[in-house]
């Protein structure tokens, strides 16, 4: 019993639940973190996504169960690796979104909506658009940008253009990364094994990989700045223009955001460095998890991100 029950959890894949805390974001940047009742509402669609998310993962890993097989580390999950068996898998997957569905409806009706298109999404990409080049990418990018918006739905506040435009190329950059780093791992391997284990990657070079990967890298770090300049955050706003000598440029005073910007420009170029020398990126939160110096820079970021929005409140 205790083998079924890990290898499930396994199945699950609880380290993916880091993916969305995305639905966060709203609330965090509009200043109504501590607002407990739409904090509630959107740790309840957290719950939902999460459960929602596994159960994609789990029939993705039915879908891919013989390409898995030939994947040096796929291999080893529970269904690939013959640890449980597909009939099992389904009923938690069926399991796991019933219960994802019924929890969303307590949200709204234009939260369950949306639920049912990230549901819908991510069954496409499961059986279609993981099989076409450029489109796996967007469909990837997608995923990620819907976790953002799924916040915005459930907690009835709105991110800023620059925020939203930041996420569209952080997520573009992430997915383009996941790519990067399968086909390094591919690639060294003997045989011809990239139509085998993904279809797409015969149709990507490693060349074409970079050029993307520094397009949206880039992209990243310019909205995220525009958004830190032209943000006013809505916090508890306890003012500390006293501690500031009055010689100081008044942007210097009201634009603290943008000191968050430092982090920002060390975790992407942290996480090039783990893509393209470490050879790493397959997986997102294993690289964020695994990387002590990427993830010491993102609580960090985070710490900035709340002091200044909840204590400076500019």
């Amino acid at each position: 019993m205790k083998h079924i029950a890990y290898k499930t959890l396994k199945l699950l894949r609880p380290k993916q639940w880091i993916k969305n805390f995305a639905l966060f974001a709203a609330i965090i940047f509009t200043g109504q973190l501590f607002n407990i009742p739409v904090l509630l509402r959107v740790i309840l669609g957290f719950v939902v996504f999460c459960g929602l998310s596994s159960g994609i993962y789990v029939i993705n890993d039915i879908f891919d169960i013989e390409k898995d097989r030939m994947h040096p580390f796929k291999r080893f999950r529970p269904l690939a690796n013959r640890d449980l068996s597909i009939p099992y898998a389904m009923t938690v997957f069926i399991v796991l979104t019933i219960i994802s569905l019924s929890l969303s409806l307590l949200l709204g009706t234009a939260f369950f909506f949306f639920v049912i298109g990230y549901l819908t999404l991510q069954l496409l990409y499961s059986t279609t658009l993981k099989k076409i080049a450029v489109v796996d990418i967007l469909a990837l990018a997608a995923g990620y940008m819907l976790r953002v918006y799924a916040g915005e739905v459930v907690s009835g506040y709105h991110i800023s253009v620059w925020l939203v435009l930041t996420t569209v190329a952080l997520s573009l950059f992430l997915a383009i990364g996941k790519r990067r780093s399968e086909l390094t791992l591919i690639s060294h391997l003997p045989g011809n094994t990239k139509e085998a284990t993904r279809v797409t990657l015969s149709h990507y070079s490693e060349r074409l990989l970079d050029v993307y990967a520094s397009i949206f890298a880039t992209a990243t770090f310019i909205f995220y700045s525009l958004f830190t300049f032209l943000e006013n955050p809505a916090g508890l706003k306890l003012s500390l223009s006293i501690f500031l000598p009055d010689f100081l440029p008044s942007s210097l005073q009201r634009k603290w955001l943008m000191i968050t910007i430092i982090p920002v420009v060390y975790g992407l170029m942290r996480y090039l460095q783990d893509i393209y020398e470490k050879h790493e990126g397959e997986s997102p939160e294993k690289v964020l998890l695994s990387d002590l110096p990427l993830l010491f820079t993102v609580i960090a970021w985070a710490f900035l991100v709340i002091v200044i929005i909840y204590v400076t409140g500019s």
